[in-house]
């Protein structure tokens, strides 16, 4: 190995390694803005809770880029909006239940090596990310708020917001992974 290819190839990690961080800061910040400014409250449920367009942010990345930027993005990007909108008491169930739910998205779409190309597994990969969702935030509230009926109120919200998500990301994600099929990874 001659002295040009040796300082090309230390340049060339931290390169990669900035790009990485650079990627995984604009998929959070995609979720948080996804959430925070596209949203509406709800009022039927007893200790508030909303709609917002975070899930298709979510739902797209974790299929497009797997399960470790899913639970990323979903779990800092989230927590964040938590942290930043008067829902701090939430932040660390959501960073928890967000970044899980991520998990299990990229996890399952990607189940055979499937990369999110098939529409099977990337609807199963959203409804096991979704009842893991329900089943946290319901557990969460009932524990925070010592009631285990009041948190059922949040649910009927939560279940649009994720058919939403659902119907906005999968074929979002499609049309993405077209794109990157064709022009390569980002």
């Amino acid at each position: 190995m001659d002295m040009n290819q040796a300082i090309f190839e230390k340049k060339e990690r931290p390169i990669s390694a900035t790009r990485e961080v650079v990627l995984d800061g604009l998929l959070v910040a995609i979720v948080f803005v996804m959430t925070y400014f596209i949203q509406i409250k709800l009022p039927v449920a007893v200790n508030g809770g909303l709609i917002h367009m975070g899930n298709v942010a979510l739902f797209t990345i974790a299929l497009v880029f797997g399960k470790r930027r899913g639970a990323i993005a979903g779990a800092f990007g989230m927590g964040l909006f938590d942290i930043l909108s008067g829902w701090a008491a939430w932040a660390p169930y959501t960073f928890v239940i967000r970044g899980v739910m991520g998990f299990i998205i990229g996890s399952v779409s990607d189940t055979k090596e499937k990369n999110g190309a098939s529409m099977l597994f990337n609807l199963t990969a959203i409804v096991l990310g979704s009842i893991w969702m329900i089943a946290g935030y319901y557990g969460a509230e009932g524990f925070m708020y010592g009631n285990w009926t009041a948190p059922m109120t949040a649910i009927p919200g939560n279940i649009i917001q994720l058919v939403i998500g659902t119907v906005v990301a999968v074929p979002l994600s499609r049309m993405l992974l077209r794109f990157q099929k064709t022009f390569g990874r980002y």
